[in-house]
């Protein structure tokens, strides 16, 4: 083994050197990964001895995906903005080539610190991967993608590593590459970044497979030091992200991969055709991750038996990332498609069969918007992460009939149901507590504790409320935005579709 690490040392240095894998250009005590448990905990430290610190190393800040920093402004005062330029992608063979500005879904930037100062992490339509200065806005440096940046990035500590560049990296998505199609031999779209240089330290081809797409929008997990990420070729890999563990695969070097599982079956293809992307994120939950698949499954994924063995049929196309709740039930977000019932949320207990599991079902109006035909298409909110004293645990999410809907995770209608996703099952329904027209949006509300913000294609809401469950509109901004805000110090950090990264607060 000793001698394998050595040898993976010796040609990852001549890969560098030999085919400089990524030009760079430079330009200038809340949530931590740990190497462990990778953000399983808020307030977690590791790294100490480099004074870095994750705060936001993740989409939606830890694993569990439920924790969206410490703490929102009372009004939204513009600091600051940074323009994040804009790329060309292909939208599809019919529709051709455009251009995109800013950032989109999922988009919420990661936040680090470094020697007690503050950097964003954040993917651009530019095709660039981006460090920024979270004081000013100015780029440290930049990492070119062949395409748009979509996704959120995961930052892992490499507590074994060789080097410094190795110590901390940025595992980071994008559409294929502007120069490639469904059928090139490799598509590249997913990559480590070094966070110290800038500079990629593998690229990871992803397959062609029977799904239409090859892109990677989802996050990545890390426990234990190993990745674990929904691809939108609908696999799920099982990853080790260590560069010196780099094999050389398909031309190219690339990270050991442990498994690839398929997230669709054969005749799933029946009601999506080739529409079986993963595009949300995985979370975790008592030694099970649970990804959402658009082939219209809830999948889980046993780490001990290495083996999906939980398939929860929803039939809908689900973008959307499964959130864990207190009681060990996930949250999951349904999009009106290839369903004959309404879109919405649901509560699962996935203790339980999947003929079993369903606590209760949200739907919501089955209205048309872009492409969209209705239900939701971002990740819901939970607050436990941050309760306030006397408040009730609650869920936040924004549909596509453009309505911000806010329910009590724990407590249903007395004698109440509603038609679930096929339209003939009935299920519970969670008491509603708050409803507000905020316009369509896929993005995913953040609450932090009587503080709660939500954007939109109409704009940037601001919102407080108290544990009576009353709400109050404290600020709204017009830029649209489909990108997930993070927030931090009584500020809030959002990218726009205006082609800017806003900084608000204090």
């Amino acid at each position: 083994m000793k001698c394998l690490r050595i040898l993976g040392v010796i040609v990852f240095f001549i890969i560098v050197i030999s085919l400089v894998l990524s030009p760079f250009r430079i330009t200038g005590p809340y949530i931590q990964t740990s190497n462990k448990n990778s953000s399983l905990i808020a307030g977690d430290s590791s790294n100490k001895k480099n004074n870095i610190r994750f705060i936001n190393p993740t989409f939606l800040g830890n694993i569990e995906r439920n924790y969206y920093g410490d703490s929102l402004p009372d009004k939204l005062v513009e600091r600051f903005r940074v323009n994040l330029g804009s790329g060309k992608t292909l939208v599809s063979r019919k529709l051709g080539f455009t251009v995109w500005s800013g950032a989109g879904w999922t988009g919420q930037p990661l936040l680090i610190e470094e020697n007690k100062h503050l950097f964003l992490i954040i993917g651009a339509y530019d095709h660039h991967l981006k460090k920024i200065d979270a004081e000013d806005g100015k780029i440290v440096w930049e990492y070119p993608f062949d395409d748009v940046v979509k996704a959120t990035g995961t930052l892992w500590h490499n507590a074994a590593a060789t080097s410094p560049e190795m110590e901390n990296i940025i595992l980071q998505g994008s559409r294929l590459g502007v120069g490639n199609s469904l059928d090139s031999k490799t598509v590249t779209s997913f990559r480590a970044v070094s966070l110290k240089t800038g500079r990629a330290l593998w690229k990871f081809n992803s397959k062609r497979t029977l799904s239409y797409s090859r892109d990677v929008d989802g996050s990545a997990l890390i426990y234990n030091d190993t990745v674990y990420i929904g691809l939108e070729d609908g696999l799920f890999a099982v990853l080790r992200p260590d560069p010196v563990d780099i094999v050389l695969r398909d031309g190219l070097l690339q990270p050991y991969t442990k498994a690839e599982l398929a997230l669709f079956e054969k005749k799933d293809m029946q009601r999506h055709g080739c529409n079986l992307v993963t595009e949300s994120s995985p979370c975790f939950l008592n030694g099970h991750i649970y990804v959402t698949a658009g082939s219209g499954h809830v999948y889980g994924y046993d780490i001990k038996k290495k083996a999906l063995d939980w398939d929860f049929v929803t039939g809908s196309d689900m973008d959307g990332s499964a959130v864990t709740t207190s009681d060990s039930c996930i949250i999951v977000t349904l999009e009106k498609q290839y369903i004959d019932g309404p879109g919405g949320i649901m509560k699962l207990d996935p203790r339980k069969q999947p003929d079993k599991a369903v606590v209760w079902y949200f739907p919501t109006a089955s209205t048309k918007f872009a492409e969209w035909e209705g239900g939701v298409i971002g990740t819901a909110a939970v607050n436990h992460s941050t309760l306030m004293k006397g408040c009730p645990e609650i869920a936040a999410f924004i549909a596509i009939d453009g309505y911000l809907y806010v329910v009590n995770l724990n407590k249903i209608v007395p004698g109440k149901t509603v038609p679930g996703p096929d339209g003939v099952q009935r299920y519970p329904v969670p008491q509603l507590l708050y409803k507000y027209h905020t316009g369509p949006s896929i993005s995913t509300p953040i609450i932090v504790g009587n503080r709660l913000m939500a954007a939109g294609y109409y704009g940037i809401y601001l919102f407080a409320f108290d544990k009576y469950m009353q709400f109050t509109l404290l600020d709204h901004k017009e830029p649209a935005c489909e990108a997930t805000p993070v927030a931090y110090h009584g500020r809030a950090y959002i990218a726009s579709r205006d082609g800017n990264l806003y900084c608000f607060g204090k």
